[in-house]
């Protein structure tokens, strides 16, 4: 089977977003079940790039014609999940930096 450009490409980048995520993972800046929910992730990507037609089973398990289209709306989905999960994270961080300038500024007023 000959790979498209398309294919190449999406596997040259999944290779280095995993090799990002490596990194993070040996500095300390991810946890090791990170490292691991990002290693399947690129993973089954490089998996469903060199073999597309393994798409195709999936789509028609929900009855949807294209395999593409099928992993595109799953895309979309963790986007939002993840998003979601930012947005928890920044209304935390605000929350403390609040907690933390309130604290400064009585000690301060004393």
């Amino acid at each position: 089977m000959a790979f498209q450009g398309i294919q190449i490409l999406i596997i040259l980048f999944a290779l280095f977003a995993w090799s990002r995520a490596i990194l993070r993972f040996k500095d300390g800046a991810i946890k090791w079940n990170e490292l691991l929910f990002w290693s399947f992730l690129w993973g089954a990507l490089i998996v469903l790039t060199a073999n597309p037609a393994i798409t195709f089973f999936f789509s028609k398990l929900v009855g949807i014609e294209r395999g593409v289209d099928f992993f595109l709306y799953l895309s979309v989905m963790l986007l939002f999940y993840l998003i979601f999960r930012i947005y928890v994270k920044l209304d935390n961080v605000d929350q403390e930096i609040t907690k933390v300038v309130r604290e400064v500024a009585l000690r301060k007023k004393k």
